[in-house]
């Protein structure tokens, strides 16, 4: 069997949306077909995890099959925050090998943090994805500005942690690894702000610099959050699959999807094997 893909979902700074587009992603690539395993790093909250037993409850009293990915076993994920970091990253360890057996990708969700888990997820990864916000405040873990000029000055915290992943793989493997880093601008405000101008222009700059690509992320939409207690996404909405009113509003936030999935290259899972959708006034 081929080694499987691996996807890092990682930003040192919380709030970001990291796991609202894990699940995004994950769902994606599931309707594509794609044995996916997911491994929650982020161990007291683990809302992803959380999210797709939400979905295998859901789909169990509606009698509605719906693809789910592979969970590895992580143990007790409160009991596991209090233990030292040699047990956590055997745990993590014993996590990945079972992945690495069984799935196609392997897609890990990190804590907003920098952990010795988070590190030792990075320096698996194949590709990195890090949503930011569009604001200077996410700005900063990866670029200093100046704060009088807004000239961007150097790298900040978060660069210099993919660099060292990306240096990691390459000792560790002994030849040039290519870590495809993709930077995608999430929770947007549908309004268009000159804020935001000032922002895409400081990381298209810091884009050539430091090494990532920079792609579309997922809008401030209710859509996105009114689904997760059911554990579903617009992915998984069909004429018969709706809980919700579905409105224009839901299939305007699949093609945000679509756009999502193709920006990371995941070009299979652009959402062509989605059910059809009719939007109805909700």
């Amino acid at each position: 069997m081929a080694q499987p893909q691996v996807i890092v979902i990682g930003n040192e700074k919380g709030g970001a949306g990291k796991s609202t587009l894990a699940i995004h992603i994950v769902t994606g690539l599931l309707h594509a077909g794609k044995k996916v395993a997911i491994i929650d790093l982020d161990l007291r909250q683990r809302s992803m995890e959380r999210f797709f037993s939400n979905r295998g409850a859901w789909t169990a009293a509606n009698q509605q099959p719906l693809p789910m990915p592979i969970v590895p076993d992580m143990g007790d994920g409160k009991a596991l925050a209090k233990a030292d970091e040699a047990e956590q990253l055997a745990r993590f360890d014993a996590a990945y090998a079972q992945a690495q057996g069984v799935a196609d990708i392997i897609l890990i969700d990190t804590p907003g943090g920098d952990t010795a888990l988070s590190r030792a997820a990075h320096g698996r990864a194949d590709q990195i994805v890090t949503p930011m916000n569009d604001s200077f405040v996410d700005f900063d873990l990866l670029g200093e500005v100046d704060p009088v000029t807004l000239d961007l000055k150097k790298p900040s915290i978060y660069s210099e942690s993919v660099w060292e992943a990306r240096k990691h793989r390459a000792i560790t493997e002994g030849r040039q690894v290519t870590i495809d880093w993709v930077v995608v601008t999430n929770r947007l405000a549908v309004a268009e702000a000159r804020n935001r101008r000032r922002l895409e222009e400081k990381m298209m700059k810091l884009a050539k610099r430091v090494g990532f690509r920079v792609g579309p992320g997922l809008r401030d939409r209710v859509i996105y959050r009114e689904l997760f207690p059911f554990g579903l996404t617009v992915a998984d909405l069909s004429n018969d699959i709706r809980p919700v009113s579905v409105s224009l509003a839901h299939v305007a936030a699949r093609q945000e999807l679509r756009n999502l999935m193709q920006s990371l290259g995941l070009d299979d899972a652009q959402g062509g094997s989605l059910a059809p959708l009719d939007a109805a006034a909700a």
